[in-house]
């Protein structure tokens, strides 16, 4: 039988990458897999053929020594297959599909080593703060429930402190199923991937090196952190089994609201409330800030909703060394409760206004011309 092109089996260009090729090879080999095409005579032929051409195409110089000389030039080195390709395929099929169907069959290359002692599982908490605390940064205690190393058997999870190597395994932590065709790898069900064995396991924590205790934790808040922020305490988590190491404490930080400041960034905004006398004649009101009260000189005929900026007074960011600014929106408070003398004095500043007409409600007359303006749109 005529020889075939290599490309041409797995579907693919003479320009194909390396990626292409092995995505290619998977593709038609669970096509043309016998045990997927048991009434197909042909199947195991093209299967074999797919086999053939991915072990000389993705070996550079054999593939290199293919596109310039041909089959012939790499027929004596183990290329030989079915449909003029010689008379038998020399090689072990786990070893070639081994990297490429692993993640179907949840196993691994053969050779693998053993698993040796595993990471404790990284813990993820919440912590709730105080703006205040938040930005002058707190110590907190905490108490978590997590897994902590076995004291008794020092995290082996051995009483007298010995283990043994795993006879099922000898030691590797992996053994080899074999599936139809595929020779695959999978975790020791004896050891668990561990290599070894615990003839004479802890009373305490059963074997596993580590049990579920209440742990108290300090941590550190440091000055600027802001609502979503992550610390991560290294080595703070849950600890591995089998003496592995711990994992780490992720700890996201929840900032309370408060009563005065809204935060966003570096930067701090509250809202003030100033009498009428003082927005029309002006004066001076006592602004809280973090270091402390500072005095804001208020200009005659300021209007509610205005906003001053007090530069420096804001935050100092975890992640910057420059303070933000306070913002401070001022909204004039009408007064309630008055007594007769101070309605028949408002009633007497109102009369002085009126006649006075547009001069001292300049914004007032700017609306009712826009209203005017829109009614006479709509009623064409």
């Amino acid at each position: 039988m005529a020889q075939k092109d290599l490309y041409e089996i797995l579907g693919i260009q003479k320009s194909a990458t390396q990626a292409e090729i092995k995505k290619a090879f998977k593709r038609t080999a669970m096509k043309y897999h016998p045990d997927r095409n048991a009434e197909d005579p042909s199947a195991q032929d093209k299967f074999k053929e797919a086999q053939m051409a991915y072990e000389i195409l993705k070996d550079e110089s054999k593939r290199q020594a293919y596109d310039q000389y041909g089959f012939d030039a790499v027929s004596g080195q183990g290329a030989r297959g079915p449909g003029g390709f010689g008379g038998g395929f020399q090689g072990d099929v786990g070893d070639i599909f081994g990297d490429i169907f692993s993640d179907i069959f949840g196993g691994g290359r053969r050779g693998g080593r053993s698993a040796g002692p595993q990471r404790g599982r990284d813990v993820q908490i919440e912590m709730t703060v105080e703006l205040e605390e938040a930005i002058n940064g707190v110590n907190k205690e905490i108490n978590i429930p997590t897994m902590v190393s076995c004291d008794p058997c020092n995290g082996t999870g051995s009483k007298d402190g010995e283990k043994k190597t795993c006879q099922t395994c000898n030691g590797m932590g992996q053994v080899r199923m074999q599936q139809g065709m595929f020779s695959v790898q999978q975790t020791c069900p004896d050891c668990r991937g561990q290599g070894q064995v615990i003839s004479n396991p802890c009373g305490s924590c059963g074997g596993q090196g580590r049990k579920q205790e209440k742990r108290k934790l300090n941590v550190k808040i440091p000055a600027g952190v802001d609502q979503g922020d992550r610390i991560r305490l290294s080595g703070k988590g849950e600890a591995g089994p089998m003496g592995g190491p711990a994992g780490d404490l992720y700890v996201d930080i929840h900032v309370l609201p408060h009563k005065i400041f809204q935060r966003d960034g570096d930067s701090l905004y509250c809202e003030m409330p100033i009498d009428f006398v003082t927005a029309c004649l002006g004066g001076e009101i006592k602004i809280p800030t973090l270091s402390g009260e500072v005095i804001l000189k208020v200009p005659a005929e300021t209007q509610s909703g205005k906003q001053f900026r007090l530069r420096g007074k804001g935050v100092k960011s975890v992640r910057s060394h420059s303070t933000g600014d306070l913002f401070c929106r001022v909204n004039v408070e009408t007064p309630v409760n008055l007594s007769s003398e101070q309605k028949e004095l408002l009633e007497k500043l109102n009369q002085t206004i009126k006649a006075a007409g547009d001069k001292n409600n300049p914004r007032r007359k700017g609306w009712f011309d826009n209203v005017k303006s829109f009614l006479d749109k709509m009623t064409g």
